[in-house]
Formats: C-alpha cells, sequence, structure tokens
C-alpha cells in the first residue's frame, strides 16, 4: 500500500491506555529484583528517592504532535507519526513502537509521543509505529506484518523527508521492546520467509526499553498483567519467527534499558535474555536505572530516560 499522507490522524480514537489494566498489573505482580546477576548493569540514582511515576503523571500532561501521519495500509491503524525536527537536515532517524501488552485496547502510539517530542528537540527523527494488535486483527502473523510494512516504507520515504538512515535505531516500550528486537532480528531470517520481506528496513541498533522479549516466558507467567492469552498470540507456534531469543542472530547491536522499581517488566527479563542471547555467543548491552519505574522509561523528565537519549546519539553518531 503506498504513503499517503492522513490529516484526520485516524486511529487516533482509540484509547490510549486501558487504566484498569496497569493497575491491575501493580496489584498482581511483586516481583523484586534480583540479588545477583551475571548481565552487565549500570545502577544509578543515588540520592533521595523520588515517587515512582504512574501513568497519569505521563499522560495527564499536554501532549505534543507529529509532524504528519502517514498510512501503510488500508487498516484504520496502520499508521506511522513522523516527527521531523525544525532545521532542514538530513536527520537521523528512531523507529519507535509502543507497548500496551501488545493489544490496542490498551495502549496506542500516542503514548510516546513525549520522548517523540524531545528526540525531535535534539534533531532526531521519529517513525512512531502504530500497528494492530491481538485484539484488532494482529498477533501472529498481523502485527509482524504491519510493523514490518511500517518500517519499510521509511526506506521508502527517507529521500522525500530528507532523513539520513546511515545509523537506524529500533526503540520499543514494554511489548514494543519485543517488537524492536524482532525487527532488529527480522533482516535475519531467511530470504523466502514472507515475514522477513524482499528488502527489509536495515536495522543497525534496537534498544529495548523494558521488553517482554521472551515470549515463551511470557506465555508461562501466570498472573502477568497482560496475560498469557496475548503473547500466545503473538508467538503462533513460530517461535523462531517471533521471539527474539530464538529467532536468526542479526548483525544490529541489542540493547536492554530496565528500571529496579518496575513491576511490569522487572530486571529479571532483561537479565534472563542477556544470560539466553549469550549462549549464543551474542553480547547485550544491559542498564538497570533507579530508583524508577515502568512509566519513567517513556517520561522525558527520567533520569533513565536522559541515559537511554544519550545512548541513542552515541548510535547515530553525534
Amino acid at each position: 500500500m503506498g504513503a499517503r499522507q492522513n490529516n484526520d490522524r485516524r486511529g487516533s480514537g482509540v484509547q490510549t491506555i486501558k487504566w484498569g489494566a496497569i493497575a491491575l498489573a501493580l496489584v498482581l505482580l511483586g516481583i523484586r529484583l534480583a540479588d545477583g546477576t551475571s548481565v552487565a548493569a549500570m545502577l544509578t540514582g543515588a540520592g533521595e528517592d523520588k515517587p515512582i511515576m504512574q501513568w497519569p503523571d505521563l499522560l495527564d500532561q499536554p501532549r505534543p504532535a507529529a509532524d504528519r501521519t502517514l498510512t501503510y495500509g488500508a487498516d484504520p491503524l496502520q499508521l506511522v507519526d513522523v516527527w521531523l525536527p525544525k532545521d532542514k537536515g538530513p536527520h537521523p532517524v528512531v523507529v519507535m513502537i509502543h507497548g500496551g501488552c501488545w493489544q490496542t485496547e490498551i495502549a496506542t502510539r500516542d503514548i510516546m509521543n513525549y520522548i517523540a517530542d524531545d528526540l525531535r528537540r535534539e534533531g532526531i527523527a521519529v517513525w512512531n509505529i502504530e500497528y494492530r494488535g491481538v485484539d484488532r486483527g494482529g498477533g501472529y502473523p498481523g502485527t509482524y506484518q504491519d510493523v514490518g510494512a511500517a518500517a519499510d516504507l521509511l526506506a521508502g520515504q527517507a529521500k522525500a523527508l530528507n532523513l539520513d538512515l546511515t545509523n537506524t535505531v529500533a526503540i520499543g516500550h514494554s511489548a514494543g521492546g519485543h517488537l524492536a528486537l524482532w525487527l532488529a532480528a527480522r533482516q535475519a531470517l531467511p530470504a523466502n520467509e514472507p515475514l522477513r520481506g524482499s528488502t527489509p528496513l536495515r536495522i543497525d541498533a534496537a534498544i529495548s526499553q523494558a521488553g517482554i522479549a521472551d515470549l515463551r516466558a511470557a506465555m508461562k507467567r501466570e498472573g502477568h498483567a497482560c496475560g498469557t492469552d496475548a503473547p500466545t498470540k503473538m508467538a503462533g507456534d513460530a517461535f523462531a519467527l517471533t521471539s527474539p531469543p530464538e529467532m536468526p542472530v542479526s548483525k544490529a547491536r541489542q540493547i536492554q534499558f530496565h528500571t529496579d522499581k518496575d513491576r511490569i517488566a522487572p530486571p529479571e527479563y532483561a537479565q534472563s535474555y542477556a544470560a539466553d542471547m549469550a549462549k549464543r555467543g551474542v553480547a547485550v548491552e544491559t542498564q538497570i536505572h533507579g530508583p524508577e519505574g515502568h512509566v519513567e522509561l517513556i517520561a522525558p523528565s527520567s533520569r533513565s530516560w536522559a541515559a537511554q537519549k544519550a545512548r541513542i546519539k552515541q548510535l547515530l553518531g553525534q
């Protein structure tokens, strides 16, 4: 489907956050930070603790707006918001993928607007992807088809938008962290695999923000806020195509950012993924920041976001 500008911003009426699901996550989970780890981690945040952010602390703030919206398909959710810095460019690009337990009812792309705007102010363009969740025709293979098509649209639009694809970073929060890692691994899938596509966008680095990378493990987490049905639908019993720890390894650098007070995607998730990948000969950079929680990772005022932004700029050569 060819790109076209969409001024009515279809899909913006979808509920951004289902507060009950987030609250349920905080009630059901009581996972503590592991005392030891074999994964290199960076602990930050010495000094007086601040209250851990809740979703209203972020989402009740005035929400910045993207510069334009493009479509990559006919479904109202097959959209990309494009964030363009004011200067002429060419601009480096970050591909951004929201979370929400892979469910459209829980979250849509605009929860990422705050950090997208922050990157725009730093001279970095953002390609913020919307996709069909498991509750809107997604799962396997639909969600992956959407994310792949949205990413590949970037290559076709880069020249017109004066975007520099020399180094392309993908970043995703929570369930979107899984999709960012998936997008990086996708380019290593067999050439005849439909989910790979004929010319997949090259991803040079993938950043997982409190990502739920391992679908096989997620399917077994009874009582988790995301439940077990959503990761099961995302896996599709095709783990070598859908779950990053079992997918082919690409050349993309992998980086994980987690926080020590996160009860939705605690640091153990990062440690487990890094350990699994180490067995495959892949070094995954892992940073654990605190004292912060799940929301801070996409809040421009947080210490964990400051660290992420600095790392993004390094990866883009800024």
